[in-house]
């Protein structure tokens, strides 16, 4: 029965989509439904982490057909890892998105979508061949087009269509990297898939001539999801014009999609080339760190400001994933999990903000000076700021103290020192915008409107955050853990392949 548990956390959503379309006129038991389905698929999710944990691999496959044939679902102690941070962050998001003041909350399609939002990414985590990875993916994406465009901005159509856009590049690109793979090898189940690679390479057999192509695709792909740069061109607009409730899982969760696949890239399916790929990894976590943190600094939007800043955090897991040790792969998950509770939080409290201005927008003209009526928001902003710029005690300060421990232990000193200068640019730009809310005088006559956002998820997320800061060791054991974990793959594929 245990197998079935790595099921649950799709199929709860996914149902809960499907029936809360059909309350489509009753849209207080629609919401009431959508919490109580999203709340059931967490808890069964933490579950899954617990018995993955304590038991090691859940794995089921679909039809009841021998692996690697048929659909297969994998619960490692990585995808739950990943499932339990972004499902935890969605239901948050969810909480924000029900005490909002966004038209569009009200749309009798929104929490429908944010059920499928959140079945298309843990589907993402858990799928166990590469195919249903590309259809998990293109549930996410329509998913989070949709809701973009009906967003109450009126620029939310046309970030909507950038996103639907490059995101079908990308599918194409993904798509070509697993026919090159199926030709190549006759496979897409994962573990089958990083088996016969291995062998390949253990036999000293010349490599297929598509395989090369194959990683390069795949590569592309999750540099899209993750906003790498130079793919990073689709983010900042479709985070600033999204919804909050929305924008704030794109920016924290949505994107550690990438962040999964490169993990999944280097430990898993192309061992025997990972040095190569970590290689570029570290390039383009560095390059991410520094264009993301000057990025922000030139933008005048808030929510703007915060899109590109995760360009920056993204920065410094790659770091992390390149680097590749075993300390430095426990570093990368703390900054992911760190990472996503900060990301959301901020830009739930930038929305916040911009639904107490007189027009409903986080550009820094329209909000300056509002938060001097809000000290409570502003001391949430100011703990998220510092978790941000890795300040104790916050959580963000654990994860970039345990990447440059890693850098040291490593020996990786040139990158340490380009990732440790430019990190200090976070401080450079968070700390203005945080005077330009909370401290300048608004201009005359211009006041906070008397109501707007509900702020109880940015307060948990922000609470955590300092949890997480003062109390790290769980979150750090499981990092050690998954770590561990991935430095083994042969575990994964004995567990899928039943060898």
């Amino acid at each position: 029965m245990d197998s079935h548990l790595v099921l649950l956390p799709i199929i709860i959503p996914l149902t809960g989509a499907a029936a809360g379309l059909l309350l489509w006129r009753r849209l207080r038991v629609q919401r009431a439904w959508s919490a109580g389905a999203l709340g059931a698929s967490f808890i069964a999710s933490i579950a899954l982490l617990g018995i993955v944990w304590q038991r090691g691999p859940v794995v089921f496959q679909l039809g009841g057909w021998p692996p690697p044939f048929g659909i297969t679902l994998v619960g490692d102690l990585l995808a739950a890892t990943m499932v339990v941070m972004a499902q935890g962050i969605l239901v948050t998001g969810l909480i924000y998105a029900l005490g909002c003041r966004d038209k569009c909350a009200t749309y009798p399609a929104f929490f429908p979508l944010f059920l499928t939002l959140t079945a298309g990414l843990t589907g993402a985590f858990l799928t166990g061949d590469i195919f249903n990875l590309f259809v998990f993916a293109e549930l996410l994406v329509l998913s989070g087009a949709v809701l973009t465009a009906i967003s109450d901005d009126r620029h939310g159509p046309e970030a909507a269509y950038k996103y639907f856009f490059i995101s079908l590049f990308a599918a194409i690109f993904l798509l070509s990297a697993i026919g090159s793979l199926y030709v190549s090898y006759g496979t897409l189940n994962m573990a089958d898939l990083a088996e016969r690679i291995l062998r390949g390479s253990q036999d000293a057999a010349p490599a297929p001539p598509l395989l090369g192509m194959a990683m390069v695709l795949m590569f592309v792909f999750f540099m899209v999801k993750s906003a790498v740069v130079p793919f990073h061109f689709w983010q900042p607009d479709f985070h600033t014009a999204s919804p909050t409730p929305v924008s704030a899982m794109l920016s924290s969760v949505v994107v550690k999609l990438g962040v999964y696949g490169f993990l999944r890239m280097t430990t898993l399916l192309f061992v025997p080339y990972a040095a190569t790929l970590r290689g570029l990894l570290i390039v383009l976590g560095i390059v991410g760190v520094v264009f993301g943190g000057l990025a922000a600094l030139g933008t005048h939007n808030a929510k703007r400001m915060l899109a590109y800043s995760t360009l920056a955090q993204i920065g410094f897991i790659l770091v992390g994933i390149g680097w590749g040790t075993p300390l430095a792969l426990a570093a990368a998950i703390v900054l992911a999990v760190n990472h996503s509770l900060i990301k959301a939080a901020m830009l739930m409290l930038a929305g916040a903000v911009a639904s107490r201005a007189q027009v409903k927008s986080a550009a820094f003209a329209n909000i300056t000076g509002l938060g001097k009526s809000l000290p409570f928001m502003g001391a949430l902003f100011l703990l998220g700021a510092m978790a941000l710029a890795g300040i104790p005690p916050t959580n963000g300060f654990i994860g970039k103290l345990a990447l440059f421990q890693s850098g040291v232990v490593g020996r990786e000193y040139p990158s340490l020192a380009a990732i440790g200068v430019a990190s200090i640019i976070t401080v450079v730009y968070i700390v203005p915008a945080f005077r330009t809310i909370w401290w300048v005088s608004p201009a005359e006559g211009v006041k906070a409107k008397p109501g707007g956002d509900r702020i109880l998820a940015p307060a948990l997320l922000i609470g955590l955050c300092l949890l997480l800061g003062v109390w790290a060791e769980p979150l750090l054991r499981l990092a050690n853990h998954v770590s561990v974990w991935l430095g083994d793959p042969s575990a994964y594929i004995a567990a899928v392949l039943g060898k």
